[in-house]
């Protein structure tokens, strides 16, 4: 099927799904502005596709989240779901998609600039993600959610690497090993008002950072973000 006879060939491609029913993806792209001017009254928008959508990544995210986070309490995972999934992280994946130029818009919404407005392009990947699940089910939203949505998981690990070493690192430890980390202080050198702590991180016998800071406190949470960025790079290579 070639671009003319099929028009989301190219969202298709970029969402990572392809539609077995084109017609869910066409409601899923109406806003409701179009449907108002629309000269036949059966045609559907997407404000049902949004409600659907909304649940269906919400559980989506939850199991991938539950599955690659087991030592996080319901408290850590609902922020990081919330996070994922809030109306601004949609409207930047849907910004990156280049969604809004396939919307179906009315006159007024289109000169007010609704290609381009957040909400619009948010609510509208709600729509396109409830249009897979009722076209593929569950795999088809979690095709969508590994194309665009677990670099984002991964986005917001690697900040709180760099807000909460210490935190991350523990989080990592416990994860994978089932054992937490442990800080030794090597030396302190200099002057009273210029001292300068060293300190290593240890897993079991295995010494995975140094490093010094002008506190104990500052050196433990360099050792730990040097400690993340080693076993970061050990993982990718293997």
């Amino acid at each position: 099927m070639n671009l003319l006879h099929n028009p989301y060939r190219l969202l298709e491609k970029s969402l990572g799904y392809r539609f077995r029913k084109k017609k869910f993806l066409e409601i899923a792209l109406t806003h409701r502005s179009w449907r108002y001017e629309a000269p036949t009254s059966d045609m559907f928008d997407n404000q049902r596709l949004e409600f659907l959508g909304d649940a269906a990544l919400s559980l989506v995210t939850s199991a991938h989240l539950y599955q690659t986070h087991s030592d996080q309490q319901e408290g850590d995972l609902t922020r990081r779901r919330s996070l994922l999934c809030n109306g601004k992280t949609l409207a930047q994946i849907g910004e990156r998609i280049g969604l809004g130029s396939f919307l179906r818009l009315g006159r007024g919404e289109e000169q007010s600039g609704g290609r381009e407005r957040p909400s619009t392009l948010g609510d509208a990947l709600e729509a396109v993600i409830g249009a897979a699940y009722l076209d593929g089910g569950v795999k088809a939203v979690e095709k969508i959610y590994r194309r665009w949505f677990t670099g984002l998981a991964l986005e917001a690990d690697g900040s709180t690497f760099r807000d909460n070493p210490k935190g991350a690192l523990q989080e990592y430890c416990q994860r994978r090993w089932k054992t937490g980390p442990e800080y030794r202080l090597l030396e302190v050198t200099g002057p009273g008002h210029e001292r300068k702590f060293s300190v290593e991180v240890r897993l079991r016998d295995r010494v995975l950072a140094t490093a010094r800071g002008p506190s104990k406190r500052e050196a433990e949470s360099r050792a730990a973000l040097k400690a993340l960025q080693s076993l970061e790079s050990s993982t990718t290579a293997s």
